[in-house]
């Protein structure tokens, strides 16, 4: 029996190294049956705003894996990324990335005989990929960041599991919780709560700047790293440079309901069509779909051809020695497979899992789930920061605040750009045409939504108000951040 799976060629090169990897596949008697779907620039240009039609989306959400070559977002449309809204609709949580030194591709870090072997958990929902921007003002622009408790956790968590199972000592957390303090902040404190039921894997966390770092001087202090979804994104494509680019760089996108394996390069147009692109970074990805589906030993003999090919000097135009001929597309995946059940003289791969379990495609879920770690913590509105356009001074504004407070609010601090400005500053400090004006209510007040936004609307008959937040305590912590200088 054959499983089946839905594949999407791509744009540019995509439609030349799928049919590369799928060719090797059938040469390995690899138990897959395809179905071809719909997706790329031409049905963005068809009209398509989501990058995909109505019956591709079915087709893979009743098969539960997507198998997919690189595509491309046409720019100055206002449409998203066809890559982000399937990681992101299909709830792929966990972005993994391994990167090991490969024979024959040379580095400076194989030159200099330093092994590189560490995998990169991306979370791949959330963060500032929510694409949720706002124009406050003409010169000011914003975005959200999202980082939540259960998001994080379910990456993270899938992180120790792929340690675990990959029999790795050491997982690291990439952060920047001394800058970021709730959202970064919620992160490594999730990394950190889920690490107490993995004792036997060693738990660290290190600044992203830091970690950047020391990855480019000495990238074998590492295993495996779990990273928000930008910093992981960045950290993931520095990491494919230490090994000889994105093209050696698989992706796997996981989630429990459906799995996404793609190369994460781009489209490289001023190629496509001849025949010269290099299959390799969509091949690995092939193979850790394998290793997922189960197909082990499948994934293995490919894995070894590839290597054994690598590591005897057979490349395409974009690696490997310069002296030697190199070969095209379709000629490198007929050396891997000429070279099937052969095995390199050094790391070789074995037939065992590199994850959990395979996509649940029997379960449909009926609606959106919605998950909450911890119900019932109590909630308490402190007050409001008020976001205004306004070109007039800090003391200027703050008379104008204090002129529309009543009972229930005190001025505590003004702030442009995220710097404290009222009640101290420095006149030193340059200033856009957009403010926050912090309220906190006056002692023995309870606060309503009502309060606030009644407020917020006094403030708005003197000044034009941008936005609001509430200021709030979850518990006995606080839901916002300090000024600087505050």
């Amino acid at each position: 029996m054959k499983t089946k799976i839905a594949v999407a060629k791509g744009d540019g090169i995509g439609p030349e190294i799928m049919e590369a990897v799928l060719n090797i596949f059938e040469a390995n008697e690899v138990p897959l049956a395809y179905e071809f779907v719909e997706m790329g620039k031409s049905y963005f240009d068809a009209g398509h705003s989501t990058g995909m039609t109505d019956a591709a989306m079915q087709t893979i959400e009743n098969l539960g894996i997507l198998f997919k070559g690189p595509m491309e977002t046409p720019k100055g449309k206002g449409v998203k990324s066809i890559n982000v809204t399937a990681r992101k609709v299909w709830n792929t949580y966990a972005n993994q990335r391994d990167f090991r030194t490969l024979n024959g591709v040379q580095t400076v870090f194989s030159k200099a005989g330093i092994p590189i072997n560490l995998t990169i958990i991306r979370e791949n929902i959330e963060d500032t990929y929510g694409g949720i921007e706002h124009m406050l003002t003409n010169d000011v622009a914003v975005g959200r960041r999202i980082i939540t408790r259960p998001g994080s956790a379910q990456v993270i968590r899938y992180a120790f599991e792929m340690a675990r199972r990959k029999g790795l000592k050491k997982l690291a957390c990439g952060h920047k919780a001394n800058i970021m303090k709730l959202t970064d902040g919620l992160f490594l404190e999730t990394f950190y709560e889920v690490a107490k039921g993995y004792p036997d894997i060693q738990a660290s966390d290190i600044i992203v700047d830091d970690l950047c770092m020391k990855l480019v001087s000495h990238p074998e202090m590492f295993q495996a790293i779990v990273l928000t979804n930008l910093q992981g994104d960045i950290v993931s494509d520095l990491c494919a440079g230490l090994v000889g680019g994105l093209g050696f760089a698989p992706s796997a996108n996981i989630g429990d309901n459906i799995s996404i394996f793609e190369a994460v390069h781009g489209t490289a147009p001023d190629i496509a069509g001849r025949n010269i692109a290099n299959p390799t970074a969509l091949l690995l990805s092939g193979i850790s779909m394998l290793r997922y589906m189960g197909f082990t030993a499948n994934a293995a003999t490919i894995e070894n051809a590839l290597l054994y090919t690598l590591e005897k000097g057979v490349h395409t135009g974009d690696f490997g020695d310069r002296s030697t001929k190199s070969v095209n597309t379709t000629e490198f995946a007929q050396c891997i497979i000429a070279n099937l059940g052969k095995h390199p003289s050094s790391g070789g791969a074995f037939s065992q899992p590199n994850f959990e379990c395979k996509t649940n495609v029997d379960f449909r879920p009926t609606q959106n789930k919605i998950t909450v770690t911890e119900s019932g913590i109590k909630e308490e509105i402190l007050g409001a920061d008020i976001f205004i356009e306004s070109e007039l001074q800090p003391a200027e504004i703050a008379e104008i605040a204090k002129s529309k407070l009543n009972e229930k609010f005190d001025l505590i601090m003004i702030s442009n750009r995220g710097t404290q400005v009222w009640p101290t500053g420095s006149v030193y400090t340059e200033l856009v045409n957009q403010f926050r004006i912090r309220l906190e209510k006056t002692e023995g007040v309870e606060l309503s939504q009502k309060d606030i936004f009644n407020i917020a609307s006094e403030v708005s008959d003197a000044v034009k108000v941008c936005s609001v937040e509430f200021l709030m305590k979850f518990g006995d912590k606080l839901g916002y951040s300090l000024a600087q200088g505050q």
